[in-house]
């Protein structure tokens, strides 16, 4: 099957504007499941460290391609229209993790509780969609 794109130049009074009927058949941004290695200190009120606890833990992450396109202006000032699109999250859910390789100071693993895990926050994206990526008020 043969696929055809429509390109159409729209004229005004002050600019010319590129109108591409395929626009958004290429976008593919996706929330896929990752993983990333974590590593968190703890310290004392003095600041000396007390533990460092590390672990492998399985997270989302927003992959993918957004069309973005330039076209010719003459109201901008360097002669054209920049629209630029990211693929970013559109929603975030907060996890607790719990980090079960734990040491001291030294190296030496931690075995006994409390010390010998730690919980930690994190957030990470449950959706994700394309946005222009001058919108960071999301």
């Amino acid at each position: 099957m043969e696929t055809h794109t429509l390109i159409l130049l729209l004229f005004t009074s002050s600019e010319v504007w590129f109108y591409n009927a395929h626009a958004g058949e290429d976008e593919v941004c996706e929330t896929l499941p990752s993983e990333i290695h974590i590593t968190k200190e703890e310290f004392d009120e003095l600041g000396r460290l007390q533990r460092t606890c590390n672990g492998d833990v399985a997270v989302n992450k927003c992959e993918g391609a957004c069309n973005s396109q330039v076209q010719p202006s003459v109201v901008t000032p360097t002669g054209f229209l920049k629209e630029c699109f990211c693929c970013r999250e559109s929603f975030l859910r907060e996890r607790t993790i719990t980090l079960t390789h734990c040491y001291d100071p030294d190296g030496m693993r931690l075995t006994g509780a409390p010390h010998s895990q730690m919980d930690v926050r994190l957030r990470e994206p449950a959706e994700c969609k394309c946005y222009k990526c001058s919108d960071y008020s999301r």
